[in-house]
């Protein structure tokens, strides 16, 4: 069954456009293909830069839901930047990930760990010592070093700017993307 891009970006903006517009949400729609499961990032892009991105790892409600909760957090839930505005609204592009169910990777060292994950396929979870972070797969496209990639994921998760790799926990997953 073909991903709904049309219904999929509506379900994604209508939290939105409610708290910023007062308009109604829109309801669920009767696609059976919204009506499953599934884990997904909401990423907005303002002239092309990062302006919010927040998403599930784990699939655990309905795929409509899931893109309406995530785009509203995205855009104002975000901890990295200020609420969404309406003068902003009308400039925003946005990009939805549907995840995989992450899988967890066993790995010897750092080098052995380099082995098994191939940038732009894979996104990484990374837990260590109770902090956790994600990167998307795109992301190995600003960070296309592997060792880049971790060191900012690890800061990402509070760790620090070193990553350690002994008595880390590493899942990796893949997504659909979509574009507006």
């Amino acid at each position: 069954m073909k991903f709904p891009q049309t219904e999929a970006f509506l379900c994604a903006r209508s939290k939105i456009e409610s708290l910023l517009f007062g308009s109604s949400e829109i309801q669920p729609n009767p696609n059976p293909f919204l009506q499953k499961e599934g884990a997904t990032f909401v990423t907005l892009l303002l002239n092309g830069t990062l302006r919010g991105c927040i998403g599930s790892l784990l699939a655990h409600r309905p795929l409509w839901e899931d893109l309406r909760e995530n785009g509203y957090n995205a855009a104002f839930h975000d901890f990295r930047f200020a609420p969404l505005t309406a003068d902003e609204y009308p400039h925003i592009i946005i990009e939805i990930s549907v995840l995989t169910e992450p899988k967890p990777l066993q790995f010897a060292s750092m080098e052995d760990l380099r082995s098994r994950i191939v940038p732009g396929r894979d996104g990484v979870i990374y837990s260590f010592q109770g902090y956790r972070a994600t990167f998307l797969p795109q992301v190995w496209e600003q960070l296309p070093d592997f060792y880049q990639f971790f060191s900012h994921l690890s800061q990402k998760a509070g760790c620090g700017i070193d990553p350690q790799f002994d008595g880390s926990e590493i899942a990796v997953y893949q997504v659909d993307r979509y574009h507006e």
